[in-house]
């Protein structure tokens, strides 16, 4: 190992580790059920692994001490912690009742709390934050709560959003939440037919929807969508309209205003734990996309341990991640709320007036927790920006990244360029938890290109395909023990067929996600890419992530795409397609840089059969690049059976495989 690999990139402050809430959960923790304690001068990774583990072979003891810590208010308690723990179908807290709106909404009851800020808004057109404090966020809920249940949504009932991450889709989730109803959202960049992919399934019978959104510079009406909506969801009895641009109501619809403006108390339905909060959608690149629904008690308990403990986040803190409504990640950073934090919503181009423009959103909003895509952090180092330099970023401790795995080039980017003290909290998780199965750790040093460790109560392992655990070797990432937010159920699956073959055809009993990692030695986590489409050359399995890492530190590659493609007469045929920065050219000099630079930093192996120059590469709605579609339409399957082309960002970037697939 070199002494970058043995090397941490940051240490926590030993005061300011001891001083964190997962360093104050683990003493209560083994105080009052026994967990390991802490022991002065002990390494906090052999510290934290021996935490991690009591953790998930003690469900009940480590998710009661949760509920505890945090003060979950069950105004019903339940007869037991885990009344079934096999998967799936494990049920939490069977006989409790709870409210996932009240959690959050109780840190506006407080009179000292009351005018403080729990949203800061930042939009294209008002680069300076807009305040909603606790106060006016619950009376704003509490009045279109009240309103709500004068239209007759019920418990039960779903309620869609075709909004932007503003504060009034914050609002409206959690005043559909109060009231019982099951929310849904897409961002209003997804065309009428993706909207209706994923509302059709669920008949909403109300829909919050804006006129329009503006994003790099430009306003985009989306009144014909709203009206397309309108019209292809026959159980719609109200839509509310939420006029961004200042585009008159259409006829029929509620004013937003209206709705929200009486000075009115929230009132909580109380619900059983697993009382549907919300439904998440998956890509959806092939066929419908799955419904996912997620509880209110599964949600609640899962985002209090993963902000609070994981992401250190409390009261004080400011809590930014670039999101859309379309993403699960919008979800999660109201898990800032929950924990009392502020939280910095963002509606705009992430790049937008200038590449920097996240971090000048940070600066500007006091961000202390800031969050975005690791493709993000990499088009930053490509446009050469210096954020610590240039930004007063003094506020900032903490740095997430998730949406594909971030390179080493991007840890030591962030460490260059914002701070060698901030602490940099890379994620990895998924839209079927609605969190992380792996990221920070507050006590835990950071090293080069790996996530610290997997989360509190969940059993992170790496298989082969034997189902055998491996440790320092690519494996398949099984969680073996169930998580409160995992899924209910999917809608409209109800003997529950399509949720087994998604997560537990593989391994009966255990939760496959599909992504290829290696647990290290050091129990920190790599992330090679997606396991359902993984490069096998000569019987060695390859993460395309180490790939287009190694090819996209090249100037002249903006972005890449391999595959790799079993022949019939049994051959391997493994392309590699790049998206070209401005002005380069694929010629015989870029050919043999790749070449080079694949042969000599990964191995032979990794070396593509063609590398082939195209104008784009399609990708899902929020922004990952999609490879198993491709691999399907080059292996012959007609583009329409392939892929869903509702899913994707640009329809037309698919044509060019179905072109070297002839």
């Amino acid at each position: 190992m070199s002494t970058e690999e043995t090397t941490p990139l940051w240490r926590p402050d030993p005061a300011s580790a001891a001083a964190s809430r997962m360093a104050a959960f683990q003493r209560f923790a083994a105080e009052y059920y026994g967990a390991p304690r802490p022991q002065e001068g002990q390494d906090p990774a052999v510290e934290y692994a021996a935490f991690h583990r009591w953790s998930v072979e003690h469900l009940e003891d480590f998710w009661s001490a949760v509920t505890q810590w945090f003060d979950v208010r069950f105004t019903t308690e339940p007869e037991a912690v885990l009344g079934d723990a096999t998967m799936p179908g494990a049920t939490w807290f069977p006989g409790a009742k709870l409210n996932y709106a009240q959690h959050v909404l109780r840190h506006g009851e407080d009179p000292h709390n009351a005018d403080s800020p729990a949203i800061l808004h930042v939009d294209e057109a008002h680069p300076e934050p807009r305040v909603t404090t606790w106060s006016e966020l619950r009376r704003q809920v509490g009045s279109l709560a009240a309103e709500l249940r004068r239209l007759g949504v019920e418990p039960g009932d779903r309620v869609g959003g075709y909004l932007p991450n503003v504060p009034q889709a914050v609002v409206a989730l959690l005043a559909t939440a109060a009231v019982g109803a099951i929310w849904t959202s897409c961002a209003p960049d997804f065309g009428a037919r993706s909207v209706l992919d994923r509302f059709q399934q669920l008949e909403p019978v109300l829909l919050f929807a804006v006129d329009g959104y503006r994003y790099g510079g430009k306003e985009h009406d989306r009144t014909d969508v709203v009206a397309e909506l309108r019209a292809e969801l026959p159980t719609l009895r109200h839509v509310v309209h939420i006029p961004l641009l200042g585009r008159p109501a259409p006829e029929g619809a509620l004013e937003w205003e209206e709705l929200t403006s009486s000075p009115t108390v929230p009132s909580f339905e109380q619900l059983p734990f697993d009382h549907p909060l919300w439904v998440l959608y998956s890509s959806g690149t092939t066929g419908l996309p799955k419904a996912i629904v997620q509880s209110h008690g599964g949600i609640t308990v899962e985002h209090l341990k993963q902000a609070g403990l994981h992401l250190d986040l409390g009261p004080g803190d400011r809590f930014f991640w670039y999101t859309s409504t379309g993403w699960m990640m919008w979800n999660f950073l109201l898990a800032g709320l929950l924990v009392g934090a502020s939280i910095v919503t963002y509606d705009g181009s992430p790049g937008y007036p200038t590449p920097d423009a996240q971090w000048r959103i940070a600066a500007d909003a006091g961000v202390t927790a800031f969050g975005t895509s690791a493709a993000y952090v990499m088009a930053c180092k490509k446009a050469e920006v210096h954020p610590g330099r240039d930004l007063d970023l003094a506020r900032l401790r903490a740095i997430g990244t998730t949406g594909s795995p971030l390179p080493p080039d991007g840890f030591r980017w962030i460490y260059d360029e914002i701070s060698p003290d901030v602490w940099l909290a890379s994620v990895s998780g998924g839209t079927d938890v609605c969190s992380c199965f792996v990221g920070g750790v507050p006590t835990l040093p950071v090293y080069l290109g790996e996530i610290q460790a997997p989360s509190l109560g969940a059993a992170v392992e790496a298989w082969d395909v034997d189902g055998k655990p491996v440790v320092g070797d690519v494996g398949e990432l099984v969680v073996t023990k169930p998580i409160p937010s995992m899924p209910i159920r999917f809608w409209n699956d109800p003997d529950g067929v399509r949720y087994r073959d998604s997560y537990f055809e593989m391994f009966p009993g255990v939760w496959r996600h599909g992504d290829w990692i290696t647990v290290t030695e050091r129990g920190t986590v790599v992330i090679h890419g997606r396991s359902d489409s993984t490069l096998n050359r000569q019987g060695v399995r390859m993460g395309s992530a180490d790939i287009y890492e190694v090819v996209e530190r090249l100037p002249a590659v903006k972005e890449s795409l391999v595959i790799g493609l079993e022949l019939p007469d049994g051959g391997y045929w493994m392309p590699l397609f790049v998206v070209l920065a401005e002005g380069a050219e694929l010629d015989d000099e870029l050919r043999t840089a790749v070449r080079d630079a694949l042969r000599t930093q990964l191995s032979p192996r990794h070396v593509p059969d063609e590398i082939i120059a195209v104008p784009a590469l399609p990708h899902t709605l929020t922004g990952k690049r999609i490879e198993v579609p491709i691999k399907r339409i080059l292996g012959g399957t007609p583009l329409a059976q392939a892929v869903n082309p509702g899913s994707i960002d640009n329809p037309d970037a698919l044509r060019i495989f179905e072109q070297y697939r002839r």
